[in-house]
């Protein structure tokens, strides 16, 4: 069977937007793949992430990928020193190109930091008020509803799978895991599917010795698998800047393995056209080798 992969790009900051973002777009049209594009589109208040200090792993991993050369000063002074400034209405067009360019657009989370640190303490209508704060801003940008959503830092709980019901989305890329499922959380199954990412990112692998960059398109490829569709999650600060021709050679040569490369919607559809056969699963908080702090995992 052939192998298949979906390439979904979370872009976090202002920054990654501007920069990263087209230089994808340029590489996925001279390599003719499709993506997934999920954007967070309101303030970039990455500075404030500095919180994370106290977080157990969290300078390990900083150490590791180089944060302030993928990030640079600026961004790490967002909503800090400087303001913070707002993503989707800075960087419109470039968002509505990816859409134009034939790729799937999605939410990512409205603000990154906001989410990301503080989701597991919001109240419900906290959740839903910053959820519909991104559905908004995604459908003055686009003109239509948003079908997906991948949250900031993997960030998913009873609350915003609830909120992802009321949207009436097609699927959601929330969770680390190996297949799509249903998620339950607290005797409550939910009725968006999720397509979780099943391989790890690249920023989880930077800087261990045991994966030294040379070898990461190898091992890539050799972690791919037939019986489902691998997600790989990316960056549009990482793979779309820094690491941009690694990013190449690895999509390269993935084509040259006869690698079919797909849309998030594509599993999604292909999986809801027999919903019968869809397990579900539990979502619980883990932890990810390589990744600092708890995020949704889905429970085999």
């Amino acid at each position: 069977m052939q192998k298949k992969l979906a390439i979904k790009i979370d872009v976090d900051t202002d920054r990654g937007t501007r920069i990263g973002v087209p230089n994808l777009l340029k590489l996925f049209a001279e390599l003719d793949i499709p993506a997934t594009f999920l954007f967070s589109l309101g303030p970039d208040n990455t500075g404030r992430a500095i919180k994370r200090i106290f977080r157990p792993g969290f300078l390990k991993k900083v150490s590791r990928s180089s944060v302030v050369s993928i990030y640079g000063i600026r961004t790490l002074l967002n909503g800090t020193l400087l303001p913070g400034p707002h993503i989707g209405k800075r960087n419109q067009k470039i968002i509505q190109a990816a859409y134009e360019a034939g790729h799937e657009v999605g939410i990512h989370c409205y603000d990154h930091i906001r989410w990301q640190d503080g989701l597991a303490k919001m109240t419900k209508s906290e959740v839903f008020a910053e959820f519909e704060k991104a559905r908004t801003e995604f459908q003055r940008i686009f003109g239509f509803k948003a079908g997906t959503a991948g949250a900031a830092g993997w960030q998913a709980n009873a609350l915003s799978l609830a909120a992802y019901d009321e949207a009436e989305l097609t699927y959601a890329s929330d969770a680390r895991g190996v297949f799509p499922f249903y998620p339950r959380v607290n005797e409550t199954t939910f009725k968006t599917l999720q397509i979780p990412t099943n391989l790890p990112t690249l920023d989880e692998l930077l800087g261990r010795p045991e994966y030294p960059l040379e070898n990461l398109t190898e091992h890539y490829l050799n972690s791919l698998v037939t019986h489902v569709t691998n997600t790989f999650t990316t960056h549009a600060e990482i793979e779309g800047m820094k690491y941009l021709s690694w990013f190449t050679d690895f999509l390269l040569k993935a084509k040259a393995a006869n690698i079919q490369f797909v849309k998030g919607e594509d599993i999604a559809k292909e999986a809801l056209a027999n919903p019968e056969n869809i397990p579900v699963c539990e979502l619980v908080q883990g932890e990810m080798d390589g990744r600092s702090g708890l995020m949704a995992v889905q429970k085999i």
